[in-house]
Order: C-alpha cells, then structure tokens, then sequence
C-alpha cells in the first residue's frame, strides 16, 4: 500500500454513509464488478451499478456484491449511464454521487480522500489526479489526457491536470441542475466546464493510477472525434475565463 492508499483507508465520517451513494456505470465488466462494487461497500454502503446494455454476467455479479443494479436495454454510452445513476440516487434522496468505473481502475481506499476534500473545501465537484505517477498510464493515453486537459484548461481559464479521470465526487443536486448532456466518453470534459461555468470549485485531489494489460473500452478515433465535435461546441458558446480554486492539498 503506497503513502496515498495509507492515508486514504481511514474510514469516511458517518453522514457521508447515509448521504451519499456510489454509481458505477460500466459495460461488460463481469471480471470486475463484484470486487469493486465489495470495496466500495465497505466506506458506502449504497451502491448503484449502471449496467450500459452488456452481455455478460455484469448486473448478476453486481448484485451478489450488494449493489442495486439498473439494466440499460442497449449500449447508450458513459454519459448517458452516469445520468441514469444520478436520477435514481435523486429520487433515493441522496445528497452527493461518488462516480467510479467498474473495472478495477480506481480503488476505493481513495474514496475517503475526496469525502474530506469536500468536507473542508466546499467544493461542488472533486475529481481524482493520476499525475503524481503518470508513468503508469499508458502512452498513448497519457498522451491524449494531458493533451486534452491543455485544451480545456485553455478553454476554461483554470488549471485541470487530469481532466479525463472518472473517479469524482459530485454534489447531486447542484449536477442535475447544470447542463451535462454528453452522452459518451467526453461526459467528464462536459462536467468539468459545466461547473467551472455555472461558478463552482472544483478540486483535484490524488489517487492511485491503476491500470491492467486489457483492451479500453474506448474505441480511439470515433470517440476522439465525438470530443472533438464537443469542444468545438464549447469554444463556441464562449465558456473560457472561469478561474479554478487552487489545487487541493496533496495531503488530503
């Protein structure tokens, strides 16, 4: 277990428990899901697993773990699956959302670091920073991100150095008021300038960077042109010149 992992395993302060639930949206992740929706359980114990249209075992094997499991009828996208978690933990009356992804890539002995973010920040949104050992990402993808982040940064005026981690903490009632309509994987750059535009802190805190030999479910030239067909609908509506807060201690 690393320094982050040590800091970050204290278990969250009870109100998070009743206050917040965890949505995991994911697309055949029957390898996976059960262990991660288990982790997760043991900080919060509501769960709701997203299933976006798979044709594996998902859905089963979340439930064995203790997850509520939403059946989507085919593959509509992250987006749209993460939307979907958001109006269930709405109606359940949960305060906030911790979004994670189902295969293993995030740990849940990060999950209290962005609770105390929250806690002694006031921000509306925490996203995870897999910067502090970026070596682990992929090259190609390393690549892509920082690129990205770059753009976005620019974009917006604030400083974003991970700008595509799904791994957030995200204030339920102020996201559902925003408007976060992407549908795929450019869900988190539409997070990202949503809240920047509509005035709200956004923090960064680190977490582990994991990641393991398999195929991405990102397919790299259709969803680099669905991002590129977002952006360009962002810089046209003028989002830029929102100042981010400073970036979060790194001993959170």
């Amino acid at each position: 277990m690393n320094a982050n992992a040590a800091r970050s395993a204290d278990a969250p302060s009870a109100g998070w428990k009743d206050k917040c639930a965890a949505i995991i949206p994911c697309f055949n992740e029957a390898a996976h899901i059960q262990q991660v929706v288990a982790d997760v359980r043991r900080l919060l114990p509501r769960v709701i697993v997203v299933d976006d249209g798979s044709t594996d075992a998902t859905t089963e094997r979340a439930k064995l773990a203790g997850a509520e499991a939403l059946w989507l009828e085919k593959n509509f996208g992250k987006g749209a699956a993460l939307r979907a978690g958001w109006q269930h933990a709405g109606e359940l009356g949960f305060e906030w959302v911790l979004m994670l992804d189902g295969d293993g890539q995030h740990s849940a002995e990060d999950v209290p670091g962005f609770l105390a973010c929250a806690e002694t920040t006031g921000a509306k949104l925490v996203v995870g920073n897999r910067m502090g050992n970026a070596r682990k990402i992929p090259p190609l993808r390393r690549f892509v991100n920082r690129w990205m982040s770059r753009r976005l940064s620019r974009l917006t005026g604030a400083t974003l150095p991970d700008s595509q981690c799904g791994f957030r903490l995200a204030r339920l009632e102020t996201l559902r008021r925003l408007r976060v309509q992407a549908n795929r994987f450019e869900i988190e750059s539409d997070m990202l300038v949503a809240f920047l535009a509509a005035g709200h802190t956004v923090r960064f805190v680190p977490v582990q960077t994991i990641y393991r030999s398999r195929a991405t479910k990102i397919h790299p030239l259709a969803d680099t042109l669905r991002w590129f067909r977002w952006w360009r609908r962002q810089r046209k509506r003028g989002t830029g010149g929102i100042l981010l807060a400073p970036a979060a201690p790194a001993n959170l």
